[in-house]
């Protein structure tokens, strides 16, 4: 395992054309010879299975090769059968899929008699080995032959992945009569030596929403563009205008502009672009970090234009900016004539998740750099996407692509440029929309979250809900909307930890509100940075389409404070998951890998000011709270609100609006879901209104050159009981949020509060004493040894957002 990798790392990736083998012939002992072309068939490709609820069923394991197994199906009454399908089991190599457990000699015998006493011979593979079917479907032909039961016996077993003993694997088992399956539940045994009886269910599961091939093209999914309706935002994001001032957002950015220009240089960015069209490459750079910059070739330089882009156009930074161009500018060295620029070879777009995540990761950086000024970006993009939109890998990128949903979003993006096209929209109808999910998240089916069925499960699926609130956005089609209305709910409801961060990750089980805060097994932790990135982007989205309803910014505003800010070490990196107990990754040597967390993490550094205003047809909103100042054009004049505040350290706000002439505007104060009561806003330090928490206070007037608007924030404590799956036998655990901060009590990681004066594990909140010389330090009475700062402030020190409380 190497030193530095994460994620997806241990499964490496892969997904390269795999040669179609042609199956020997064999012969039907009983019913004479069968023309080997009338027997079997491979039906394509099988789409992966890894979510727990589509598993392949895996025999115990034996010692010798040479040891029998068998299972044995009883379809309830004597059928005409069409034909057999096996569905072998499989998992992602470097290069290709690669098939596991499928019988080397095994033999298929139908029968009427349970003990079969006179079998029919369908299949023979006794006295020769069977070709690895790796991830091809192979179906069998029956010839109408009638039988109850169907029996597969296995005598001679596949070697372990490793070399570690030998099983029998399939990832599903199919009899069909008149063209369906007519295996019933429960109807199917095996030999009691390997068998896993308790497991045997999985051969028999039930067929996938759109079935169990790769290939998607749903041509009867495209809307007509005639009948599209564009649903316009009623708020916008501020494309530039927004200076953040010294403060919290300041350092980050500052920090973002480091890590940056230290991690990876423009010609080891490049390396990729280069070696694919074949230019020299310059001597003596760093070796590629394996997976990351090996199978997702071309992601490091999505990763820099990500960050970049999005930081210059708030922070004028002339290295930066030159760093950015020269990217741009050696990409477009590379283009090919037919327009096409990523970093890997047209054909092996299936490899690992390049068909995905690292054009999505492209297409995001060169869309930021466009926006940043770079005159080459969306040209550039535009002429990739007239290559995608034709291109003859579009119907099997959602399945064979490993994970595929990711590369929705990079469509629906494109559109929204000012290169964008209806095509962009309309590839996604036809190979990526998938009508079983959009009814299943609108009728809030948690099911298909943490059982997504075609692949891993985890928090890489809100890219797939941005991408779908595009699409409602272009085409005004209700589905949309409902989908990931109901996607939103189920991730808020089931998979959001106190504090933010996201609860469900790829490599285990995350059922609806598991709230793991331990990792299940290597690789498995929750809380990475990724995921609430794209839970940020997912809730802008809502925000500027209802930016009256206060909850999605609260959203961003936990995602900024409690995942981004806490992963963000200096300027050295950003480290993978917001761990709530223990210690924080490898401080000493974090990530500077260009791994999937830092990549997101970058992006949403770099626009954080976005967030802290949105503008309106008849003002602005004011989101966040933050030493910034923005201008606009409102009415052709020029508006200023300059923004003085020590939050998070002290909670009073100060607006001044500058302006030349008096102007009439709307400007909107948010009050947080977060306060602890109702809070008054004050013009020029007159009362004015009073505002509930989760809402706007509109203040529509005409505004006059200087005038203030005051206000303070009531931030105060919050405990939360946990009721998640790492609970503490005899014990009761809480976090603890201040405000939008959740709280990390430092000094060991196993703490146990006690309540001195009270009868309730609540009343340990009045204990809570603030520090003089530090403003988010606490000391808590009766625990001298330990101390409550914000999550996002703790480094090296043990500590923990879930103590232990007692009465």
């Amino acid at each position: 395992m190497k030193r530095n990798w994460r994620r997806r790392q241990f499964l490496a990736m892969g997904g390269a054309f795999a040669a179609i083998q042609s199956l020997p012939s064999f012969a039907g002992t009983d019913s004479g010879t069968l023309d080997a072309a009338l027997v079997s068939r491979s039906l394509g490709r099988m789409a992966f299975t890894p979510a727990t609820r589509y598993r392949p069923y895996i025999s115990r394991t034996a010692r010798q090769a040479e040891t029998t197994t068998w299972i044995q199906i009883d379809l309830g009454v004597s059928t005409d059968l069409d034909c057999i399908r096996l569905y072998p089991a499989f998992h992602l190599g470097q290069e290709d899929r690669l098939g596991f457990g499928f019988p080397l000699r095994f033999k298929i015998d139908l029968s009427d008699d349970p003990f079969f006493g006179n079998p029919v011979r369908i299949v023979d593979y006794t006295n020769g080995d069977c070709p690895d079917p790796k991830d091809l479907i192979t179906e069998y032909l029956v010839g109408k032959k009638r039988a109850r039961y169907v029996r597969l016996s296995v005598l001679k077993l596949r070697q372990v992945s490793g070399g570690k003993g030998f099983n029998f694997a399939l990832s599903k088992f199919e009899v069909l009569h008149n063209g369906e399956n007519v295996i019933i539940s429960g109807g199917v045994t095996g030999d009691e030596t390997l068998a896993r009886s308790d497991d045997l269910s999985q051969l028999i599961r039930p067929q996938r929403p759109m079935g169990e091939e790769v290939t998607t093209d749903n041509i009867e999914n495209l809307i007509p563009r005639q009948r599209w309706s564009a649903v316009n935002y009623r708020a916008t994001v501020p494309l530039r205008g927004v200076t953040v001032q010294e403060g919290v957002f300041h350092t980050a950015l500052e920090k973002n502009i480091g890590y940056l220009l230290s991690s990876f240089s423009v010609e080891e960015m490049l390396r990729p672009f280069r070696e694919r069209a074949g230019k020299d490459v310059r001597r003596g750079l760093r070796e590629p970090i394996p997976f990351w910059d090996t199978e997702l070739l071309g992601s490091s330089a999505g990763r820099f234009l990500m960050g970049a882009g999005n930081t210059l156009r708030w922070v004028d930074h002339p290295e930066l900016r030159n760093w950015m161009d020269e990217l741009v500018d050696g990409i477009e060295e590379c283009r090919q004539p037919n327009g096409y620029i990523m970093a890997y070879p047209e054909d092996s777009i299936f490899v690992s998740e390049r068909g995905g995540y690292t054009r999505a990761w492209l297409t995001h950086g060169l869309i930021e750099a466009g926006y940043a000024g770079n005159a080459k970006a969306f040209p550039l993009l535009r002429g990739y996407y007239d290559w995608f939109n034709q291109s003859p890998y579009l119907s099997k990128l959602l399945r064979l692509a490993t994970q595929g949903v990711q590369g929705m979003v990079a469509n629906t993006r494109m559109f929204f440029t000012p290169v964008g096209k209806p095509e962009d929209i309309e590839l996604v109808q036809r190979y990526f929309q998938e009508n079983y999910w959009l009814e299943g998240l609108s009728k809030h089916e948690s099911n298909l979250v943490w059982q997504y069925p075609y692949d891993r499960p985890h928090n890489y699926l809100i890219t797939d809900f941005e991408a779908y609130l595009d699409m409602y956005r272009a085409t005004g089609k209700q589905l949309y909307l409902d989908a990931v209305n109901g996607a939103w709910d189920l991730y808020h409801t089931n998979w959001e930890h106190v504090g933010g961060s996201i609860a469900i990750t790829e490599f285990g089980e995350f059922p609806p509100q598991s709230y793991r805060l331990l990792a299940q097994q290597p690789f498995c932790e929750t809380g990475e940075t990724c995921g609430s990135v794209f839970w940020t982007k997912f809730n802008q989205r809502f925000h500027l389409l209802d930016p009256e309803q206060e909850k999605y910014v609260t959203e961003i505003e936990k995602s900024i404070f409690n995942v981004v800010l806490a992963n963000q070490i200096g300027q050295n990196g950003i480290i993978y998951h917001a761990r709530l107990v223990g210690q924080k990754g490898d401080l000493h040597n974090p990530l500077c890998t260009n791994s999937c967390c830092e990549g997101q993490g970058t992006r949403l550094l770099g626009s954080i000011p976005e967030h802290i205003y949105s503008l309106a047809p008849d003002g602005v909103y004011v989101n966040l709270f933050a030493p910034s100042h923005i201008q606009w054009s409102h009415q052709a004049q020029r508006i200023e609100i300059v923004q003085r505040t020590m939050f998070p350290l002290g909670p009073e706000v100060t607006l001044q609006i500058n302006l030349e002439h008096s102007q009439f505007a709307n400007i909107r104060i948010r009050i947080p879901s977060w306060a602890s009561n109702e809070m008054a806003i004050f013009i020029n330090d007159q009362r004015v209104a009073t505002g509930s928490p989760g809402t706007y206070v509109s203040l529509k007037r005409t505004w006059s050159p200087n005038d203030t608007i005051k206000f303070e924030l009531p931030i105060d404590f919050k405990l939360s009981h946990y009721t998640g799956i790492d609970k503490i036998p005899g014990y009761e655990r809480y976090a603890l949020e201040y405000g939008p901060i959740l709280m990390a009590l430092t000094g060991s990681a196993s703490a146990v509060l006690k309540v001195l004066d009270g009868a309730r594990h609540e009343d340990i909140v009045k204990q809570i004493l603030p520090d003089p010389d530090d403003p988010l330090r606490f000391q808590i009475k009766g625990h001298p040894e330990y101390s409550y700062v914000p999550y996002w402030k703790v480094l090296n020190e043990p500590f923990t957002c879930y103590p232990c409380v007692t009465v």
